[in-house]
């Protein structure tokens, strides 16, 4: 199962390409590593804004299948307006890649490759109102499936400062992670936390300003980590790899993706 990574940022698309305007990281490499050819059936389990669907669609024409997922609507809304050659079957799907072996069941044999691009697009990160950005004032959101009732700040308002401090430190692999689970509570005493400038701000009054990192922003850390709870992003990535191993033919490959060092050692 060849792993793909690349660490240069939070966002998955950041380079011009197709009517979505993105182009996803390492496309050429991931493509070639996957070797799909006419007549294949292929998995994109991370839709996004469809860069590897529309390579992957080139390649296996004729013939071929491609079913891409995703837990974003919106993503599937926006690839569903896009043409598709008449001579291959795209079905698409909303659903978290952690069921995606029973996804798989609509192409109704094994497949000969599936790719996950971890991570976030950039159009989730540009929109404010999706609370993923720590660029840019929204509501504490941060779900990748809208349609799912907890958000961010249903998780920072209302769980205890254990859980608090144990995601920070798991997941975000953040140091400062008691100090900053302690201000989140003293904070929603007072009022709830609603906005990511509120989060922002709590996050760079508990670091000490000579500690702040120089290479990311202070509160890089604590929104992945908050992130990565609130879409049990790490239990979906072991069940997606284990059930895309589960529906590989024989000779098939898994490409991956990775963005940080949690994502890549599962992925390993």
């Amino acid at each position: 199962m060849p792993t793909t990574r690349d660490r240069s940022g939070h966002s998955r698309d950041d380079r011009p390409s197709g009517s979505s305007g993105h182009r996803p990281v390492l496309l050429q490499d991931v493509i070639t590593s996957l070797q799909p050819t006419p007549g294949q059936a292929f998995i994109d389990a991370t839709l996004g804004g469809g860069g590897y669907a529309r390579a992957l669609l080139e390649r296996l024409r004729p013939g071929g299948i491609l079913l891409g997922l995703d837990r974003d609507a919106s993503a599937l809304e926006r690839f569903a307006l896009e043409p598709v050659p008449p001579d291959v079957t795209v079905m698409l799907e909303h659903t978290n890649f952690a069921q995606l072996d029973r996804a798989a069941e609509r192409i109704g044999r094994q497949v000969n490759g599936v790719v996950f691009d971890l991570g976030l697009s950039s159009l989730q990160l540009d929109d404010p109102e999706r609370g993923f950005s720590f660029q840019a004032d929204g509501p504490l959101d941060m779900r990748l499936d809208r349609s799912e009732p907890w958000t961010a700040a249903n998780l920072l308002n209302r769980e205890p400062e254990s859980e608090l401090r144990r995601i920070l430190r798991e997941y975000g692999q953040e140091r400062w992670g008691t100090r900053i689970a302690q201000r989140i509570v003293e904070r929603r005493r007072r009022a709830p936390l609603k906005t990511t400038r509120d989060l922002v701000d709590i996050v760079a009054g508990a670091i000490p300003r000579g500690a702040w990192p120089r290479d990311i922003h202070v509160a890089t850390r604590t929104f992945m980590a908050f992130r990565i709870a609130v879409n049990r992003e790490l239990e979906a990535i072991e069940k997606g790899l284990k059930a895309a191993i589960e529906v590989l033919a024989s000779g098939g490959r898994v490409g991956v993706v990775s963005f940080h060092s949690l994502e890549d050692k599962i992925a390993k």
